[in-house]
């Protein structure tokens, strides 16, 4: 876009020239203010970037079908030695590219810039292609040497492997490639691990997938750190998350022989937990706070979550999902592992927290630490007193719902305090969400039900408007305070 506005304008600037509006001077202070001389040298690099990409496409498949054409005729070493002289030059040659020292004196700054940027690109787009190559090695090794495996083990290794790659270059694409490797390997093997029998042989990839929360915290979140990225510490946590819930299966809530009556009650409450707790600064070598403001954002979010699920009354009956939730025996015995040291990291993580006492974030204006600790008290109490003690059936339904409205509040109250448009609404849509659900939930007639909806519309309607009347009237009286003190 930067560069067809400049195109434009030097367009538009030739055209003032010839017309006279402005004089050859003029033009050439704009012309040097806008850089015209490197619209020319950005075009050639961009055609060379094409170049290159097709051509090396080109070879690419040159290559493929030429080993294709003689694969059944060479013999297993040159095969070996072949596609691992492949896989090590794509390496070599991308990460001498992505890392070329800056370019020589008698260039200019503006072009050195754009040449180093452009070594980077293709570098890291070499490497991916070496990390891709990485995948294609161990299928076609295990082929060659006779190793069977499955379709989990494949990806487990490979995304491993990336991972690795990942750590030594501190490359985002890498991490982001390497999580979602192995997040396939993870939901291949355990739909592999529902459907097969206690009895099934035992390897190292349903190892890692019942211990895939454990793994995928302590694998990818220090990950983050290394690449310095946003991204890949949510997929980390999103990915933990997931693996965590599936593993356990805490919903229905219901006291199964085969699982102990706080499983479920630490598998909801352990990640808003960790979440909440999160500091960048447990790290030794980290002084600064890069992540916690991101990790207390997925913790609200789990807490909306968490109480959305216990609000419906079906998660306190338990009746449509006992026989897939027996036959998962082994499933539901093992990750205890897992949550003993999560849990031991929450707990250290939280005496770090209240040892914190000075300068509270932003967050804490509505959502104090002692209000997260009522949250969590009540996510691990009140479903531990319906498997353990004594079915509390619709009680349950309605203090989650109760608590779920408190969140959906405290949303609001942030976003009225901080003018935080994202906070406001989401306790908005939060509310409407309980209030719709729980009409949806119970059998109403159609009269009623639009009343509802009308009265769901026409609330966000007005309350929005007067909102955004708010935070604009707000701005506006600030700046013309400011502009008055300045006078």
């Amino acid at each position: 876009m930067f560069d067809n506005f400049q195109k434009r304008l030097r367009r538009e600037a030739q055209i003032w020239r010839d017309e006279g509006i402005i004089s050859s001077s003029q033009y050439q202070q704009i012309a040097d203010r806008h850089q015209f001389k490197n619209l020319e040298a950005a075009a050639r690099d961009r055609f060379m970037m094409i170049a290159i990409a097709g051509g090396g496409l080109l070879l690419v498949l040159g290559v493929t079908t030429f080993v294709a054409a003689n694969w059944f005729a060479w013999s297993r070493d040159v095969k070996f030695i072949m596609m691992m002289s492949l896989f090590i030059f794509v390496s070599i040659t991308g990460f001498y590219t992505w890392q070329e020292p800056a370019s020589g004196k008698s260039e200019g700054k503006s072009e050195g810039k754009k040449q180093r940027r452009s070594n980077r690109i293709l570098g890291e787009a070499l490497l991916i292609l070496a990390a891709l190559i990485l995948g294609v090695n161990i299928m076609l090794m295990a082929q060659i040497f006779n190793i069977t495996g499955s379709m989990t083990q494949l990806f487990l290794a490979w995304g491993f492997g990336v991972s690795f790659m990942a750590y030594s270059l501190s490359l985002n694409s890498l991490g982001i490639l390497a999580i979602i490797l192995v997040q396939i390997g993870y939901w291949s093997g355990l739909g592999d691990l529902w459907n097969s029998s206690l009895s099934a042989d035992w390897n190292w990839a349903r190892l890692a997938v019942r211990h895939m929360p454990l793994i995928s915290w302590l694998l990818f979140v220090p990950l983050a750190y290394s690449c310095r990225s946003r991204w890949i510490f949510f997929f980390a946590a999103f990915f933990f998350v997931s693996s965590l819930q599936f593993n356990l299966n805490p919903l229905p809530l219901q006291n199964f022989s085969n699982m102990a009556p706080w499983v479920a009650s630490f598998a909801l409450a352990l990640p808003p937990a960790l979440f909440w707790s999160y500091d960048d600064l447990l790290f030794p070598s980290i002084n600064y706070r890069l992540f916690q403001p991101l990790a207390r954002n997925l913790s609200l979010i789990a807490f909306g979550l968490v109480f959305y699920a216990l609000s419906f009354r079906w998660t306190w009956q338990g009746l449509a999902f006992n026989s897939f939730t027996s036959r998962n025996n082994g499933l539901m015995s093992l990750p205890i592992i897992d949550l003993g040291i999560l849990s031991g990291l929450a707990v250290l993580q939280w005496l770090f927290l209240l040892r914190q006492t000075n300068n509270p974030p932003r967050r804490e204006v509505v959502f104090n630490t002692g209000l997260i600790a009522t949250f969590l008290g009540f996510i691990v109490v009140v479903p531990f007193l319906h498997q353990a003690v004594n079915r509390i059936g619709d009680l349950g339904s309605f203090i989650f719902s109760v608590l779920l409205v408190v969140l959906s509040w405290g949303f609001i109250q942030e976003g009225l305090k901080l003018n935080n448009r994202r906070s406001f609404w989401g306790g908005m849509l939060l509310l409407t969400l309980l209030v719709i659900s729980r009409m949806l939930e119970y059998n109403t007639d159609l009269l009623f039900r639009s009343m509802v909806f009308v009265m769901c519309g026409s609330i966000l309607i007005s309350t929005g408007l007067w909102f955004e009347r708010r935070v604009t009237g707000g701005s506006s009286s600030s700046s013309s305070s400011g502009n008055k003190s300045k006078n």
